[in-house]
């Protein structure tokens, strides 16, 4: 059973991990070696890490009590993280956060959410009715990187 919790500033390293894993082991699918590494590097200053996670806060997805996924949603509407274990892929761990994130965001009062989602990410965020609203590219660690700005706008 999955079950969303709050962030607490302990979570961090796990979460890192499950950050550089995820874009190594699934990413790996839809974007160069040399680009999985210089975006997977993201997670590889362990100060500037917790202070990103810190900012964020993102929702915890626990399997057993192991940390198996993670999303965050600003008040603005923006999904900035949203990472699956690798081995928890297809499991119902994405689903169930998303589901979250539409739930807060409703008592918050958000009727537009967007993210900056990778190749990989798109057609999971197209089940839960994103739509691409441009494609782009982005410069990470010297590297460009395709990525899609996708929204969804609650009626």
């Amino acid at each position: 059973m999955i079950e969303i919790r709050n962030y607490r500033q302990t979570d961090a390293p796990a979460l890192r991990t499950i950050f550089s894993d995820t874009i190594r082991r699934v990413n790996v699918a839809d974007y160069s070696g040399a680009e999985v590494e210089a975006w997977a590097a993201g997670g590889r200053d362990c100060a500037v890490w917790q202070q990103k996670m810190d900012a964020i806060a993102p929702f915890i997805a626990e399997a057993d009590g192991e940390i198996v996924g993670y999303a965050d949603l600003q008040q603005d509407g923006l999904i900035d993280h949203f990472f699956c274990h690798h081995n928890y892929q297809g499991k119902g761990v994405g689903r169930r956060l998303m589901a979250h994130i539409f739930s807060v965001g409703q008592s918050l009062g958000i009727s537009r959410y967007y993210s900056m989602v990778s190749i990989t990410a798109r057609p999971f965020y197209e089940r839960f009715g994103f739509n691409v609203v441009k494609a782009q590219t982005v410069e990470i660690g010297g590297q460009r990187l395709r990525n899609f700005y996708m929204e969804r706008v609650v009626d």
